[in-house]
């Protein structure tokens, strides 16, 4: 839910992402049945929507903590064991020698150049569900689900911000 409400608020900031999703929706699905779940694959900006929000709002901004079960050295510092290691997903993900304009909601990012760029934890410069063997398993029911909800909210309401106020 929370990353329903980071997405749906970054929407409704930006009108002409809310456009260009509502369009594909209406390309891909049409108007004359409800959106399915098998439709999710052919909802390309709809899924850099989602990655993009991914990137700038992680629902663990901090990641999952970790401890060194031994003495360790990277990039010439020592790691004591038992020292607990936290991961700030957020300024990862934020970091302008990856991504340009880092602080801007920009789904089109995902569209070309970086459209292989996946959240399952292959690619380092988004991993909002964490990486490796101890990622979040909820990862693909989260997915799937934000997705659907998402879709079929942006298909069945039409959706508006009445104030023209930032929202976040």
């Amino acid at each position: 839910m929370v990353m329903l409400t980071w997405v749906l608020s970054l929407m409704m900031n930006n009108p002409h992402v809310l456009k260009m999703a509502q369009e594909e929706l209406d390309r891909v699905v049409g108007n004359e049945r409800k959106v399915n779940e098998s439709d999710v694959n052919n909802l390309m900006y709809l899924q850099a929507i989602v990655k993009e929000t991914f990137r700038l709002y992680p629902a663990s901004p901090l990641g999952i903590q970790r401890i060194f079960r031994k003495d360790c050295i990277i990039s010439d510092f020592h790691i004591p064991k038992d020292t607990w290691l936290f991961c700030n997903v957020w300024k990862l993900q934020r970091d302008p020698q990856i991504w340009s304009s880092p602080l801007e909601f920009k789904p089109e990012r995902f569209i070309n150049c970086n459209k292989e760029i996946d959240v399952l934890g292959r690619d380092f410069e988004l991993i909002p569900f964490g990486a490796g063997r101890r990622m979040c398993p909820g990862t693909t029911a989260a997915l799937q689900m934000l997705h659907l909800i998402l879709a079929n909210l942006l298909h069945s309401f039409e959706l508006s911000n009445v104030s023209n106020k930032e929202l976040i």
